[in-house]
């Protein structure tokens, strides 16, 4: 499993709506817990978070890979997971 790395500002509505996403998906996939899941708040870890390419939050990034940035869809959030997971999508 790859580490998951998101980036998120307290008060963004974007944000909240990845991190419910999150949950509810953690929820139906159980062994995506363990994960290694690190949320940054970039205001209060700002230094960390200029060392990173990304104008938009949410932006989640994959062992090291952005795969994400900007308002997310369940669909979107899902995606991460699965990368992470190193799961293939059924299309």
């Amino acid at each position: 499993m790859k580490p998951i790395q998101l980036f998120v500002l307290k008060n963004c509505p974007h944000c909240r709506l990845a991190l419910r996403y999150q949950q509810e998906l953690l929820e139906e996939h159980p062994q995506w817990r363990e994960i290694p899941l690190r949320v940054v708040d970039e205001a209060a870890e700002a230094a960390y978070a200029d060392t990173f390419d990304y104008y938009y939050v949410p932006c989640y990034y994959v062992d090291g890979v952005k795969l994400h940035e900007g308002h997310a869809e369940k669909a979107d959030v899902e995606a991460v997971f699965r990368a992470a997971a190193e799961e293939t999508i059924n299309v």
